[in-house]
């Protein structure tokens, strides 16, 4: 395989279409569109299976990662977690993810999100890996928690960065790369002048499908294959060619997934 150039998914729930005939039609494109590298997040104990398999089914191009998302965090987390600490134990993964804090959809839960979330931190530590943060909504609360847990072990990805100025520098000045996706192609969101602003060594590309469709798919199912649509817009952020873009956040993502 010699592509032109490669572009890595550093988070897609690809895995959602497995054992369908959607998935290998999707993975076409993929390759079609230059996408050779997606890592996949399971969100809770019932998507492990689907990811394991969608590895198996494609492991040139597919790479796991395992975590409790925080909107799965329910009163039932801790046997959650030990669903998955078990299967971290028995799987080859490249990350921790995703986990964090989302007060979008149920602030009642942040006290039980905060220890998952601590909890995962700590597997990550112990496995020298980095965790993959979903962050909504919670900014404040996110910084406060990895300020206080902060050492030469954390490491990761910002996924489906949002925030502003400020708040990359946070986190890249933490050791996070910046996960950028589809929304950077939305107008009037502002994250296209945040881009703009930082250096390409702390951004990582991403779609987050079947969620955050860049434009010119907005409001519709997303696919890993339409990375290409937000390694352009970045690429003309930085008034550089997609394939430079290509090469730097590819290199990124194998410094932070080690692969």
């Amino acid at each position: 395989m010699n592509p032109p150039y490669i572009l890595t998914d550093t988070h897609t729930h690809f895995y959602y279409n497995v054992h369908t005939p959607k998935i290998a039609e999707q993975m076409q494109r993929c390759h079609d569109n230059h996408v050779y590298r997606l890592f996949l997040p399971n969100v809770d104990s019932d998507s492990i299976q689907q990811v394991i398999d969608t590895v198996d089914t494609y492991p040139e191009y597919c790479f796991p990662m395992l975590g409790l998302h925080p909107c799965s965090v329910k009163e039932n987390y801790k046997e959650e977690l030990r669903h998955i600490e078990k299967a971290i134990s028995t799987n080859k993964i490249y990350a921790i993810g995703e986990i964090g804090l989302d007060l979008y959809w149920d602030k009642s839960t942040l006290d039980w999100q905060k220890d998952a979330f601590i909890t995962q931190i700590n597997w990550a530590k112990e496995l020298g890996l980095p965790i993959d943060i979903h962050c909504r909504e919670a900014f404040d609360e996110i910084f406060a928690l990895l300020d206080s847990v902060q050492d030469d072990k954390l490491f990761g990805i910002f996924h489906c960065f949002t925030g502003n100025l400020a708040q990359a520098q946070h986190a890249i000045a933490l050791g996070f790369k910046l996960g950028i996706g589809g929304v950077v192609t939305f107008k009037k969101a502002g994250l296209d002048e945040v881009v703009r602003q930082i250096a390409l060594e702390h951004l990582v590309l991403e779609t987050d499908a079947p969620y955050l469709a860049p434009s010119p798919f907005r409001g519709k199912e997303n696919e890993s294959s339409y990375l290409h649509y937000v390694a352009q817009k970045v690429a003309d952020l930085h008034e550089i060619s997609i394939e430079e873009v290509a090469r730097i956040t590819t290199q990124n993502s194998k410094e932070i997934f080690g692969i």
